[in-house]
């Protein structure tokens, strides 16, 4: 395990999130994957992520809003944020609630490494 973080994928698309869990997993980080912000937030152990890579666009809670409800409980895991929608206030808002980095797909997966890698450094 990449120095003992534990890394959480949430998406709602499957091939995105299979994608995702299996490139963290290939550079040694433990990865989950959760199909929904609620089921996310329903883990028995939260504190134990060290970040959590959220789709903004997802049926039932966005990746927004599982940031609030993130710092309703107090939690200071970092999140990074990813769309495939162009709307331009979309960043905006992602940085407003206090994603780490926000990212729009398509997008390399040396950006994403590096986005996460930079954000585990603190």
């Amino acid at each position: 395990m990449a120095g003992g973080k534990l890394i959480s994928v949430v998406d709602d698309d499957d091939s995105m999130r299979d994608a995702l869990v299996a490139l963290f997993r290939s550079i040694g980080y433990d990865t989950r994957g959760f199909a929904s912000a609620e089921a996310f937030l329903a883990c028995d152990d939260l504190e134990r992520f060290s970040c959590t890579i959220t789709d903004i666009q997802m049926p039932g809670m966005s990746g927004i809003e599982l940031k609030q409800h993130l710092d309703e409980r107090h939690s200071t895991m970092p999140v990074i944020m990813i769309t495939a929608r162009s709307d331009p206030e979309l960043k905006e808002r992602a940085i407003s609630v206090g994603a780490a980095y926000f990212l729009r797909k398509p997008f390399e997966t040396a950006m994403l490494v590096d986005c996460l890698e930079k954000t585990l450094e603190g």
